[in-house]
């Protein structure tokens, strides 16, 4: 099967950037020249050029800033979520830095669409957080905790920009007994993709995650959504 000329001029231009990029030319971080400037130096018209630059997003090379522009992406964070521990101890794990912002905070009724995943009462009450995660300065994670308060009472008199894990384990010594996780990949919607800053319309990673109690009751429900080219997802299966 024969490639096309014009094809063939956008996996060249892909090629060569990914090149720079593993030789050290370009840095992770680093910011692209503008799709004109780009476009004159490949000799090629921004059709091709952007095809050449979606292909890296594709593969996770490249990542386009909210009205920034293209950029290196960093090295991915290696997550595994079948383990028990908070994104602030797995993150600084990787010798980055991590921070945790709170956009939300409220005890509410529970409603008919998480009372189903949560086996409760759509009246019953739950603790409802949003919260923002950083790596290195830059968004990379919108998360929804969704949490039983009988499970722990009183949690919003804590400070909830850290790592609610270690919250629940030392301070009310709970710690789940097993989850049940859904992984897909989604599209970000615009009020996502403004907070992660990227452009809006971008491929997410979706988790959704159950949380168990030893008694077999759900005491936690979670909602992730990644900016894809942020995280590496690294499952660790003990036989």
């Amino acid at each position: 099967m024969s490639i096309k000329p014009a094809q063939s001029q956008y996996l060249r231009i892909s090629d060569q950037l990914a090149e720079d990029i593993a030789h050290g030319r370009l840095a992770p971080g680093e910011r692209l020249a503008t799709e004109r400037d780009m476009a004159e130096h490949f000799g090629c018209t921004r059709v091709t050029l952007r095809q050449a630059l979606q292909r890296l997003e594709a593969q996770g090379t490249l990542y386009r800033g909210h009205r920034r522009g293209w950029f290196v992406a960093p090295t991915p964070i290696r997550y595994d979520p079948t383990r028990i521990t908070g994104f602030m101890e797995y993150v600084s794990a990787q010798g980055r830095e991590p921070r945790t912002e709170c956009l939300l905070a409220e005890q509410r009724p529970a409603g008919a669409w998480l009372a189903q995943r949560m086996g409760i009462g759509a009246q019953d009450l739950v603790f409802y957080l949003q919260r923002r995660r950083w790596v290195d300065a830059r968004p990379v994670l919108l998360e929804t905790n969704v949490l039983n308060p009988s499970w722990c009472p009183g949690l919003l008199e804590h400070r909830l920009d850290g790592s609610l894990t270690a919250l629940l384990r030392e301070h009310y010594g709970q710690q789940q007994a097993r989850s049940q996780i859904n992984l897909k990949p989604c599209l970000l919607d615009e009020g996502q993709s403004a907070e992660l800053e990227i452009a809006s319309g971008s491929s997410g990673l979706y988790l959704e995650r159950v949380c168990f109690a030893q008694d077999g009751s759900i005491v936690e429900f979670d909602r992730e959504f990644w900016r894809p080219d942020a995280v590496e997802v690294t499952l660790s299966i003990d036989r």
